[in-house]
């Protein structure tokens, strides 16, 4: 598509959309503030490098495929990641995992941790003009295979834990400090029940008290924030998820912290956006996580869909977005890796200029007065405006390919680098 006719088809876009009382520049500004936390994760099937040939096991997630060229060390990952950057318009985050630490050959365990083994990715992020967001790491381990970690009956495994999300935090705010930003510190863990449990109360008292000692730490929260992330079950947990959803919105509501929301993590039938501004009233704020689930939290790449825009109007239309964060979250390893990313930012970029390009204020007053065929009717309408050509020339202003221009960047990329890579 040339420069003139992206121009041109913008202009007619911004024309139609300025009769709906729709600013499109103003829009694009808006856009261009959303900064989405991409997933370090989806670039080595959350393997990690802790060990050599690092895989992920247990706790209830998988990643299924073996696309040749998977990133088997830190440089190949920063690498992989900065060619997906530069093929995503706007300007983003990095969420790392602990298990991502540069450990140069040298077996550190989690409740050993320090800011040291980040060094790394905080001077590579100054360098690439980037921010990081931070997740402790509690499954692949031998000391969550029992299926308890914070909630886990032996004092010995949750004094590990514990220490290791305490150092966790640390880490977090101390990348906050260095690259002036605020760090999203998050957790999530395995724990639960493939069979029926008896003494459910038990293992979410532990993990209440776990979570006391490791919050009574308090940290600068200019430079961290900390959620917690619940799910309904998981592979191996299927009868019992100890940090459920309940659990943590209700931990997170007493406690004054954050709550992450996985579009995964709940049933098909369930609408995610709609939990949003039942939520955000009560807490310090929503980390959302967003994926595709197919049937389970299955982590498949987002695409443009309707809960994927339902759950951006959702942010849009309660003007949320000082207090909810967007990261994403899923790991596909049965197609190419930087691929996956570009098309997961993409969709959920679109989602989000889709509902900001919306008549707000038109919709609302139909609504309170109680012009409910009108108010459909322009829903029905919005569908058919040009949408595409705004999202094209929010690429073209930020200098990255529109269209599918942007498979050759990808297929000369695997070509020159993934596919000299043996796999691990």
């Amino acid at each position: 598509m040339t420069t003139h006719l992206i121009e041109d088809s913008y202009k007619i876009a911004k024309k139609k959309f300025a009769k709906l009382g729709v600013d499109s520049d103003r829009i694009l500004e808006q856009l261009k503030g959303i900064s989405l936390s991409i997933p370090c994760w989806q670039g080595d099937d959350v393997g990690g490098f802790e060990h050599p040939n690092s895989e992920l096991s247990g706790g209830g997630i998988m990643a299924t495929g073996n696309y040749p060229g998977k990133a088997r060390n830190i440089k190949e990952l920063q690498k992989d990641l900065i060619t997906a950057i530069s093929l995503i318009p706007g300007n983003h985050r990095i969420n790392l995992h602990a298990i991502y630490g540069d450990f140069r050959g040298e077996f550190i365990d989690r409740d050993e941790l320090n800011i040291q083994h980040f060094q790394n990715w905080v001077d590579w992020a100054k360098k690439e003009n980037l921010k990081l967001d931070f997740n402790s790491t509690l499954f692949s381990h031998s000391l969550a295979e029992s299926g308890y970690t914070l909630s886990s009956k032996s004092p010995k495994i949750r004094k590990f834990w514990i220490e290791h999300i305490k150092r966790c935090r640390e880490i977090s705010e101390t990348i906050g400090r260095k690259l002036n930003d605020k760090v999203i510190h998050n957790i999530w863990i395995p724990d639960g029940s493939k069979d029926i449990p008896v003494d459910r109360a038990k293992h979410r008292e532990l993990l209440k008290r776990s979570l006391d000692e490791i919050f009574q730490q308090k940290l600068d929260p200019n430079f961290i924030q900390d959620s917690l992330e619940g799910k309904v079950f998981g592979i191996g947990s299927e009868a019992f998820v100890v940090g459920s959803h309940e659990y943590y919105l209700s931990y997170a509501v007493k406690n004054n912290l954050m709550f992450t929301i996985d579009s995964g993590h709940y049933h098909p039938n369930e609408s995610v956006a709609d939990k949003i501004s039942a939520i955000i009233p009560f807490v310090k704020g929503i980390l959302l996580h967003i994926s595709r689930g197919l049937h389970w939290d299955s982590d498949h790449v987002p695409v443009f869909n309707d809960q994927l825009i339902q759950i951006a109007e959702e942010v849009i239309r309660i003007n949320a977005l000082d207090k909810i964060f967007i990261g994403l979250d899923f790991f596909d390893a049965s197609i190419n890796r930087i691929a996956a990313w570009i098309i997961g930012a993409r969709a959920t970029l679109k989602s989000f200029l889709y509902a900001l390009l919306q008549p707000q204020e038109t919709l609302i007053e139909y609504e309170e007065k109680g012009k409910y065929f009108q108010r459909l009717g322009l829903l029905e309408q919005l569908k058919m405006l040009p949408f595409g050509s705004v999202w094209d020339y929010f690429c073209y202003i930020h200098n990255v390919p529109i269209g599918k221009n942007w498979f050759q960047d990808v297929e000369e990329y695997e070509q020159n680098e993934l596919r000299r890579r043996k796999n691990s």
